[in-house]
């Protein structure tokens, strides 16, 4: 296994370090702008519920292969905590730039979800809740699987310096993974795998319910994210 770095404060104030904040800064944004703004259009089209859950994912699968792909060579385009997380605990990153990564990725999180707030006429951003006969167990244990195969789909098709015949086509592969697990985990907990959109999401609505959600889910994406590593 590979050695964590801890890395210094220095990093942060490297050409390379900048450069790479503002580019995961960006692809972050353009991720949840694209993401969330989805699953606000289709509760403002009052769509099927399939119809629904089918567009969510196929957004975040073309938005997640292109924004991997975009960011990849200046930042590594993780756009989401828990691969930073996964990452650093493989040595692939110092830990002092995952803190600058996780502060930068919470912020473009926020920006977009306050922006798409004021675009769509004060709509509120969606939360990630769990299905109607979902336990708290069942939906930690379904966010596990989901952020597992994400993780694992990044170290075997991007990170993995023996990847052979995938060079080059991790971003796509990537994406195609969280299409798939927003249609199989969406309907039950949400298909989080994410906490930079769903904490910065839960925020944009100031509402009692919307606040206790997150509250009570913030946890998981730690538990997930260690379990993967």
């Amino acid at each position: 296994m590979a050695k964590i770095a801890l890395g210094t404060g220095r990093e942060a104030t490297q050409p390379d370090c900048l450069k790479a904040l503002i580019v995961e800064f960006i692809c972050t944004f353009l991720f949840v702008f694209a993401g969330v703004g989805a699953a606000m259009a289709t509760e403002k089209l009052a769509a099927n519920a399939l119809v629904g859950l089918f567009a969510v994912a196929m957004a975040h699968a073309l938005v997640v292969a292109v924004m991997v792909a975009a960011g990849f060579h200046i930042s590594g385009g993780h756009i989401n905590p828990a691969v930073t997380l996964g990452l650093a605990v493989g040595g692939h990153i110092t830990i002092f730039r995952s803190i600058l990564y996780w502060i930068d990725q919470l912020l473009a999180s926020a920006l977009a979800c306050i922006l798409l707030k004021y675009l769509t006429g004060g709509m509120g951003t969606p939360i990630h809740t769990l299905a109607s006969g979902v336990g708290y167990i069942q939906g930690v244990l379904m966010e596990v699987v989901l952020t597992f195969s994400l993780l694992f789909t990044v170290y075997a098709t991007i990170v993995d310096p023996k990847k052979g015949s995938f060079d080059g086509l991790g971003p796509i592969l990537t994406g195609f993974v969280v299409g798939a697990n927003i249609l199989a985990g969406g309907a039950f907990s949400g298909a989080s795998m994410n906490p930079g959109a769903v904490l910065w999401a839960c925020f944009g609505d100031r509402s009692l319910d919307r606040s206790l959600g997150l509250l009570g889910w913030a946890p998981h994406w730690w538990w997930a994210s260690r379990v993967n590593l």
